[in-house]
């Protein structure tokens, strides 16, 4: 997103292996054949200067990270009020537009406690719409099983520089699965990219399997690389799903301040991480 809040942790790698020579380059997707597909992958705009990515998981919900919801200077909550997805959004027009009526996030998740792994495993949030999406070719993306180390994913998001429309990383690579769901992941992303969803296939079909949270190098096999961590789903989204149909305001209302001790992820060289 638009540097809301840029935190950082040094998180250790214990990789034998560079990042694979298999990751396909980014694709911006300027053309209507070339979105055709991904136009349920949108930009969320966040008041007059933010911004992230997101992504429909139904008529009327926006998967995206939830540290995109908070203020980058003072931490506070973002109104939903301002909040506006503008799905397939390319070349200064939307395939559809939606505001947000109301966003949940997940209460393990701490604006505070930045790039902390405990913190990366909740980084979820939901947005919902004030009224259903239902533009032809606008198709909400299921969500399938969690990837594990070595499986191949791909990306869609707007960042900066490509803010006017999509990018397309079909293929890198999932380094690595934190015991606590978090994915080191050799994708590129840049600021804006927070949120975006990654993409595993599914008989020819693109299911979403986590969401962009951080970035940052790694010394990888010794040599740094660009690497990215993403969010796991399952019983998270299960979760803040279940909240949103509740009302429960532990979730609806910005979670309260105060951070755990960070974690590593293994041992080795060293990598820094931002919020992108």
């Amino acid at each position: 997103m638009a540097p809301r809040k840029a935190f950082a942790l040094l998180i250790s790698l214990g990789l034998a292996s560079p990042v694979s020579a298999q990751d396909k380059p980014l694709t911006l997707l300027e053309t209507g054949l070339q979105v055709q597909g991904w136009e349920g992958v949108g930009r969320i705009d966040i008041g007059r200067s933010g911004y992230c990515t997101g992504a429909l998981i139904s008529e009327k919900l926006v998967l995206t990270a939830a540290h995109c919801l908070f203020d980058k200077t003072t931490g506070a909550r973002a109104s939903d009020q301002d909040l506006t997805f503008r799905a397939g959004f390319r070349n200064g027009r939307a395939a559809a537009e939606g505001r947000v009526l109301r966003s949940v996030v997940h209460p393990r998740y701490h604006p505070d406690a930045g790039t902390q792994i405990d913190n990366v495993s909740h980084d979820l949030a939901l947005l919902e719409l004030t009224h259903p999406i239902r533009t032809m070719g606008v198709t909400p993306f299921a969500i399938y099983s969690e990837p594990q180390s070595g499986d191949t994913v791909g990306v869609v998001s707007y960042a900066r520089g490509r803010l006017q429309a999509p990018s397309l990383q079909e293929r890198c690579e999932v380094l690595q699965r934190d015991p606590t769901g978090v994915l080191m992941m050799s994708c590129s992303v840049d600021f804006g990219a927070s949120g975006a969803p990654v993409f595993g296939m599914s008989q020819g079909r693109p299911h979403i399997v986590s969401v962009v949270s951080a970035m940052g190098t790694g010394h990888i096999g010794g040599t740094a690389r660009p690497v990215s961590l993403g969010v796991s789903l399952g019983p998270r989204l299960a979760t803040l799903r279940a909240a949103l149909d509740a009302g429960d305001q532990r979730f609806i209302q910005a979670p309260t301040a105060g951070a755990s001790e960070p974690r590593v992820m293994s041992t080795g060289g060293g990598a820094r991480f931002l919020r992108p």
